[in-house]
């Protein structure tokens, strides 16, 4: 048993060492990224049993603490435990995150499949559209659709997911354009194909890698975004443990010295935000086939 797994740890460390000297730095940047997104899911998945207390919990020492040996990374202002706050936090920033971008992710890619494929009237009309919404700077956008919902996940989601929309749909849109100029695409017209088998089977596959990399970028900018709406106090009531929130209840108390309370949050914040944007880094370089050639 003890061979069997030695040898499975020797057989993966020589895979990543081969395929670190076939891509070189951005396989390693990769791997790091992964590794930061691996330890804060896991954080989400195992919260109840990691948070020593419950996020809600307003018996678990002194009010505003520093880090101690109860509370390793202190207190809050209600004497709520700031390590257990974050650890369950981690649940709504990466659900909120990577459900947005996974919503954006589906009606982007679909109106751009199908809007570089059929073209015409219906192509100038649904890109000037998409057009309009790109140009708004994304954060003002997602305060306008969070101002006009009822706090809550679903709400906070939807403002997020709809200012990545564009993004997609530019993107697949333009590689659509050329594709379907391509000669396997008029044989598969030219034997009957129905429109959504090629879309499906000859347009689709080869668009769908580049968006595996915008799909990192945008979970790393939602992070932020999500952070950012929470924190000017849109989009979650307060019975939601968040960062964002945690971190606007810190910025009060900073100035009397209680740094704790926005330094951790804070951190995690850049530090998952900063895992997704490795991983979409890597990705990029990795997929780019002229490093391939090398």
């Amino acid at each position: 048993m003890k061979h069997s797994a030695s040898s499975a740890l020797g057989t993966l460390f020589r895979r990543f060492t081969v395929m670190g000297r076939k891509y070189g730095v951005e396989w390693w940047i990769l791997v790091a990224g992964a590794v930061v997104i691996l330890a804060v899911v896991l954080m989400a998945i195992l919260a109840p049993m990691l948070a020593p207390y419950s996020p809600h919990d307003q018996n678990t020492g002194p009010q505003l603490s520093p880090p101690t040996t109860q509370n390793p990374l202190g207190t809050d202002n209600l004497s709520r435990d700031v390590l257990s706050r974050i650890i369950y936090g981690s649940r709504t920033i990466l659900g909120v995150a990577v459900l947005a971008a996974i919503i954006s992710s589906l009606f982007g890619i679909t109106f751009g499949l199908i809007s570089g494929f059929s073209g015409g009237l219906f192509d100038r009309s649904l890109s000037l559209v998409m057009d309009s919404v790109y140009s708004f700077p994304g954060l003002i956008l997602a305060i306008t659709f969070a101002a006009m919902l009822e706090p809550g996940i679903i709400s906070i989601t939807m403002a997020v997911a709809v200012i990545y929309i564009p993004t997609y749909f530019r993107l697949v849109r333009g590689q659509t354009l050329s594709i379907k100029e391509e000669l396997y695409v008029e044989a598969a017209r030219a034997i009957g194909a129905p429109s959504p088998i090629i879309l499906w089977r000859y347009i689709f596959p080869n668009v769908v890698a580049t968006t595996v990399v915008v799909f990192s970028m945008n979970v790393a900018d939602a992070i932020m975004i999500e952070a950012a709406l929470t924190y000017l106090g849109l989009g979650l009531p307060p019975s939601i443990v968040d960062w964002g929130m945690d971190l606007a209840m810190g910025k009060k108390f900073l100035a009397s010295g209680q740094w704790w309370m926005i330094t951790f949050p804070g951190l995690m914040i850049a530090l998952l935000a900063l895992g997704f944007t490795m991983l979409g880094e890597g990705l990029a370089e990795i997929l780019n086939p002229r490093l391939l050639e090398r």
